[in-house]
C-alpha cells in the first residue's frame, strides 16, 4: 500500500460525539495517514458509497437501529473495501459475523490502529466451502493458541487483540464447531492439522 496516500475511512455512528471522537483517534494512528469520513445516517451512507469507494467502513452495528451488513454489501457490490464494525454497548455476537473486523469504544489507540492493520492485510476472505473452512483465519490462529495452552490474556497480546475480542471469537469458534471443551478443539486442530502433535502443551 502506498503510505503516501491517505487511507479513506468511513465512520458510520448516529452518536456525534462517538463519531467525532473515533475521527480524532483516526488521524493520530502512528504509521497510518488516514482521512476520515463523519456519516450520521444510512441514507447518507448510501448516498456516499454510490460515488466513492472508500478503503474501509466503520460501522456501528446498531447504527439506524440494526446495520444489516449483509445486505448493504449485496447492495454496494465493490471489492477491496473492508467493513469493522464499532462496539459501542452489548453486542450479539451474530452481527459481527459479517465483519472483517471489530473494536470497542473502550479500546486503546494501539488495539484499534492493530486491527485496523490486521484488515488491511489480510486477504479477502474466500467463500466457505466445507466444514474444514468453516472457521475464518483468525479463529483457527486462536483455536491453535487455545491448543497450545495459552491463556486469553496470552492470545490477546500475541495478536494485538483485546480479551473481549479473544472471548468473543472464542464464543464463536465454540457455536460454529458445536466443541465446548479444549480436548475437542485439540482433536479437531490435529485432524485439520492446524497444530503438529509435538506442538500441543499435555
Amino acid at each position: 500500500m502506498n503510505t503516501n496516500t491517505p487511507l479513506k475511512i468511513v465512520i458510520a455512528e448516529s452518536s456525534v460525539i462517538i463519531r467525532s471522537g473515533l475521527a480524532v483517534v483516526l488521524r493520530r494512528l502512528p504509521n497510518l495517514s488516514v482521512q476520515p469520513v463523519e456519516i450520521a445516517t444510512p441514507e447518507s451512507l448510501t448516498h456516499y458509497m454510490q460515488m466513492h469507494t472508500p478503503d474501509i467502513v466503520i460501522a456501528n452495528p446498531n447504527f439506524g437501529g440494526w446495520f444489516d451488513l449483509t445486505t448493504f454489501k449485496a447492495a454496494h457490490e465493490k471489492s477491496g473495501i473492508r467493513y469493522m464494525a464499532l462496539i459501542s454497548s452489548v453486542t450479539d455476537p451474530n452481527m459481527l459475523k459479517a465483519y472483517d473486523g471489530h473494536f470497542s469504544i473502550c479500546d486503546d489507540l494501539d488495539t484499534i490502529g492493530a486491527q485496523i492493520n490486521q484488515i488491511l492485510h489480510t486477504e479477502e476472505p474466500e467463500e466457505e466451502n466445507g466444514e474444514q473452512d468453516v472457521l475464518s483465519q483468525r479463529e483457527k490462529e486462536i483455536v491453535t493458541c487455545v491448543v497450545k495452552g495459552m491463556t486469553n490474556k496470552a492470545i490477546a497480546d500475541k495478536l494485538f487483540l483485546s480479551i473481549h475480542t479473544i472471548i468473543t471469537h472464542r464464543r464463536n469458534i465454540a457455536r460454529k464447531l458445536q466443541i465446548h471443551s479444549p480436548a475437542g478443539l485439540t482433536i479437531y486442530a490435529i485432524v485439520n492439522k492446524l497444530v503438529a502433535l509435538e506442538d500441543i502443551k499435555l
